[in-house]
């Protein structure tokens, strides 16, 4: 099972022609691509509940809602799928999107809840060390780079926190994510099933501490 080159190619069309007209043109090659990407999606999903449990898997719809978007493209040039870990104490998810030239994995916390930013938070005052182990780790490290990524991050230490805080850099986060670039040949390989899997696997200390801090006080007293 893999990507293959077919669907590749409908998407880099589908970049040079995003229009309603030629969508319905070319409706039984998206099909075909369509159905190709559930596929793969589907085997990332059986091998990472090899070792992990995914409350759900969800495949991105190709549609954009354009409604409050400068860009009035109605599709998206690309495949995404998400998968959700179960339940209230395994938390964080992993992700995917496979675009020609733009392709990447990524996990962990994107857009936290206020609670569970500001526990994270609490906990980089009181102690970051082991957050900041999971960055230092060697597998960590070969496959994100040794960095946490945000969607925002603010100018300056959140209200209520030490602007000269050792780890305000952390502090300043809104969201904690790691994530990989592919390029098309990596996509196209025959064992990027397996590199993406060895990629997720390398995430599971990080949600594993992350997780342990969101169920637990500053006192490591179970919340859940």
């Amino acid at each position: 099972m893999q990507f293959e080159k077919a669907t590749f190619t409908y998407l880099q069309d589908l970049q040079k022609n995003n229009n309603r007209d030629w969508f319905a043109e070319h409706k039984p090659t998206y099909t075909k691509a369509q159905k190709n990407a559930k596929d793969v999606f589907a085997a990332i999903h059986s091998k990472l509940q090899m070792h992990d449990e995914i409350e759900k898997s969800k495949m991105m719809r190709i549609y954009r809602d354009v409604r409050f978007s400068n860009d009035k493209t109605p599709y998206k040039a690309h495949f995404a799928n998400s998968y959700s870990r179960l339940g209230a104490t395994l938390r964080g998810g992993y992700f995917l999107r496979i675009r020609p030239g733009e392709s990447f994995l990524a996990g962990g916390f994107w857009e936290p809840s206020k609670d569970d930013l500001f526990r994270i938070r609490k906990e980089i005052e009181q102690d970051a060390s082991e957050i900041k182990a999971i960055l230092e780790a060697e597998d960590y490290k070969k496959h994100f780079g040794g960095a946490y990524e945000s969607f925002e991050e603010l100018k300056t230490a959140p209200r209520g926190f030490d602007k000269e805080h050792p780890d305000v850099d952390l502090l300043r986060k809104k969201g904690f994510i790691a994530s990989k670039s592919f390029t098309d040949e990596q996509v196209l390989s025959e064992n990027f099933i397996d590199e993406v899997d060895k990629s997720y696997k390398a995430l599971r200390p990080f949600f594993n501490l992350f997780s342990d801090i969101l169920t637990t006080n500053l006192n490591g007293e179970p919340l859940v």
